[in-house]
């Protein structure tokens, strides 16, 4: 069999290579380019095409506005929105002319979703952050479904704990004893009743928000070769989150003894623990929340200044120093970030630009503090 040159090729098999070339392999495969590809010979055949894009209503990256003004986008709530929010504050002011003793610098740091590790952890390292001598800042926040604005001050600290179980292997049709499951049950046992205890205790009490209390989930089980085979090691994964007010020694002891009670070679170890809680003060003894709350009484907006549940990069901010409040203006707007159907109203969204607008020059306004001297 021969096979024709480049010249002579079939379009048939031209085609196939075009598609081959498409990198649709995991785990960043390029679903965008193989959808184009598809729509472009649907397009030259005269065919119908419709994408569908499970449990969305839309096209996550569509941007779709819908006849209530709603819009739909991954990123609309998670924060894409805050980003252009600021850049349209800036731009009115910078359009009417006002000029302030603070200098408004705005940051746009990549990989905070996947921990900040290799964005803002190490950029107020470095010598661009320190040169910009911050005295406070303003981070993302989340949506509150009420008339009223979250504001977060402070945050849970994420420890991403392993436990390994290790114990004697055999057949899987003998009573073994010493096995690495039986051991690493009593350790799941033991934090999942701690989860247990912390949950009662958030359910109990009206005035707790999620964020005062530490919560944990059990995350990934690994272990095992085949049905028939006892392993001999066994881990358990969880997603711990710690509340500020946590004493964290005693807390990693109380993991550690966790291990101890299951028996001989249990052990656990740290893919992720922030160990540096800090706190913004929301009472006018802190001269960032005296400018930012007086601004929004004057704006008649309802503020409820929580701990945020989850991590941001403002861990990494405070953790220098640099007071951060977390705050996005998204009030009567459901809690969609990193869900389907992730939508913001325009009128919610354009309401925040109003807000930037005022927030910016009175923060930009604080004057200078003795420490800053």
């Amino acid at each position: 069999m021969t096979s024709k040159g480049p010249e002579e090729e079939h379009p048939s098999v031209t085609l196939f290579r075009q598609y081959l070339r498409i990198r649709t392999v995991q785990p960043k495969p390029d679903y965008g380019a193989a959808v184009a590809f598809f729509e472009e010979r649907a397009r030259q055949l005269g065919l119908g095409c419709q994408k569908v894009e499970e449990h969305w209503s839309h096209d996550p990256f569509e941007a779709f506005k819908d006849s209530e003004g709603y819009i739909y986008a991954r990123g609309a709530q998670d924060m894409k929105c805050v980003s252009i929010q600021y850049l349209e504050a800036v731009r009115r002011l910078k359009v009417e002319g006002h000029r302030f003793p603070r200098t408004i610098h705005m940051t746009f740091v990549p990989d905070e979703e996947v921990g900040g590790h290799q964005g803002m952890e190490l950029f107020v390292q470095r010598p661009e952050f320190h040169a910009l001598r911050a005295g406070f800042a303003l981070d993302e926040g989340i949506a509150n479904p009420t008339d009223a604005f979250t504001v977060f001050y402070s945050e849970r600290s994420p420890w991403w704990v392993r436990v390994t179980s290790t114990g004697r292997p055999g057949h899987g049709s003998l009573f073994i004893e010493d096995t690495a499951a039986e051991k690493l049950h009593k350790v799941v046992s033991s934090i999942l009743a701690f989860r247990e205890k912390e949950w009662q205790r958030l359910q109990s009490n009206p005035h707790l928000k999620e964020g005062a209390v530490t919560s944990v989930n059990l995350t990934k089980l690994e272990g095992g070769v085949a049905y028939n085979v006892v392993p001999a090691t066994m881990s358990a994964s969880f997603d711990f989150r710690v509340a500020p007010d946590v004493d964290f020694k005693a807390f990693e002891e109380q993991l550690q003894s966790w291990c101890q009670a299951a028996g001989e070679g249990v052990t656990l170890e740290f893919a992720q623990k922030w160990m540096h809680p800090q706190v913004t003060p929301t009472d006018d003894s802190n001269p960032w929340w005296a400018a930012f709350s007086r601004v929004c009484k004057d704006m008649n907006l309802s503020l409820e200044p929580e701990i945020m549940p989850a991590a941001t990069d403002s861990r990494f901010i405070r953790a220098v120093g640099v007071p951060a409040l977390g705050f996005s203006p998204l009030n009567r707007t459901p809690v969609l970030l990193h869900d389907h159907d992730e939508r913001l109203h325009e009128a919610v969204f354009l309401r925040g630009v109003d807000i930037y607008t005022r927030l910016l020059p009175a923060l930009a306004s604080v004057p200078a503090l003795p420490s800053e001297s």
